[in-house]
This record gives structure tokens, sequence and C-alpha cells, in this order.
């Protein structure tokens, strides 16, 4: 089915996490190239943030800010129609049995649990707009159908996981006009990919907001690639 897409986001909100670097930084850009209101979460609210953009303070760490952020992006913005869930965290290569602890909390609470809680507050505003959007930054690494190796165990998973959220938004609030699919960038030269990556940040950026456009109707629940559908 062929996504019904918004020429125009004026009058609607965004919010995307990590939006002070690399591809939610361009994202960022994008939404407000395309006239949203967009709020970029930081850590630090003095991050430098794209032109046109807000920034807010929004740590995936730490719960309280999360939910203080989504309660300050509804009050400044009037609501919340796109959250793209793009900050996350690489590193800890070494397989499950060598990995330490510390490491993979981290990344499971950057990638995975952060994006879980940042949803479950929005889910109130998100569900009162017109057409709710989630967009998840996933990873190919986090496809079940391709041989998952021991390098990156915690990343991988995180990323399987989060597709997982995708897919659970979908089938649990759907029929509430929620709209939440995940998308892989691809291998994008910023400071998780390093740089000798193939893409640059603004092509990493260009299928997120592509999905942020989804109007009501368009298809939800998937995987994307260079806007096509791709396996979990």
């Amino acid at each position: 089915m062929e996504p019904t897409l918004y020429d125009s986001l004026e009058g609607q909100v965004a919010l995307v996490t990590g939006a002070n670097r690399g591809i939610g930084r361009e994202i960022a850009r994008g939404l407000a190239d395309l006239d949203a209101t967009v709020f970029a979460g930081v850590r630090d609210p003095d991050a430098d943030v794209p032109a046109g953009t807000t920034p807010v303070e929004l740590d995936l760490t730490d719960g309280a800010t999360l939910s203080r952020a989504v309660d300050e992006v509804v009050a400044a913005g009037g609501g919340l129609d796109v959250l793209v869930n793009n900050a996350g965290v690489g590193g800890a290569g070494a397989p499950l049995a060598d990995l330490e602890t510390a490491d993979l909390d981290r990344i499971l609470g950057v990638n995975l649990r952060g994006p879980m809680v940042l949803t479950k507050h929005a889910l109130e505003p998100l569900l009162a707009s017109e057409a709710g959007r989630v967009v998840n930054l996933s990873s190919g690494v986090g496809i079940l159908s391709d041989p998952i190796e021991d390098a990156m165990p915690a990343y991988r998973v995180s990323k399987a996981g989060l597709n997982g959220l995708t897919v659970s938004l979908e089938r649990t609030y759907g029929d509430e006009g929620l709209l939440a699919n995940s998308a892989d960038p691809g291998w994008v030269a910023t400071d998780l990919g390093g740089p000798e990556a193939p893409r640059e940040p603004p092509e990493g950026a260009e299928t997120p907001v592509w999905l942020a456009r989804f109007a009501p109707g368009s298809p939800s629940g998937l995987f994307w690639k260079d806007r096509s559908v791709i396996e979990y």
C-alpha cells in the first residue's frame, strides 16, 4: 500500500531525540524545512541545534526528563504529532561472554528502554493528534531473519527490540490512528557510524523524514530502508 504524504507539516509539532548532531540533526532540519514546529531533544539545553528548532532537555537514561520534555513540548507547541526516536549509542563490540554489564545497561538504556519510556509518555498527545506518528531509528543489524553474529550483541538486540516496539505500537494503537514505523538509515558517517561509512547524514535522514510525512491511512508497523519495506 502506497502512503499518503503531507506536502507540508505546517501546524504540526515534532519532537526529535538526539537532534544536535548526525542523522538526528538532519531529521530535525528536514522537518523544520517542511514547516513543522520542531523541538530538538538534547541532553544539554545549550547544545547547538538546527535553525528554526527549539531545544528541549531530554536524557534517555533519566525518566524524569522524558515526561517533563513531553509536557514542555505539548505546552509550548499545543500538542504532539510526530515523535522521532533517533538518539542512540553503539560500541561494546565484544561477544556476550566478554561484554561488561555496565556497557549492556548503557546501550539498552539509551537505545531501547529510553525510547520506550519516552513513547509511553508521548502516547496521550500522539493519540489526540489527527495522525500521530512514531518513527524509530533502527538498524539492519537488528534484522532477525539475517544471521546474527556475536559482535555488538547489545546493540543488535536493542535495534531488534526497537523494531518490536514498532510492531507493538501498531498492533495496540493502530486502530486509534497511530502510525508507527521503523527506519534503517544505512551505514552513515556519524560519531556512531565512523568516518569510513559510505553515507552522509542527510542521506540517512531522508527515509525518517519521509515517514514523518505519512498521513492518516498510510502503512504502519513496518521496517523501511530507502523508502522501501524490508524484512525484520
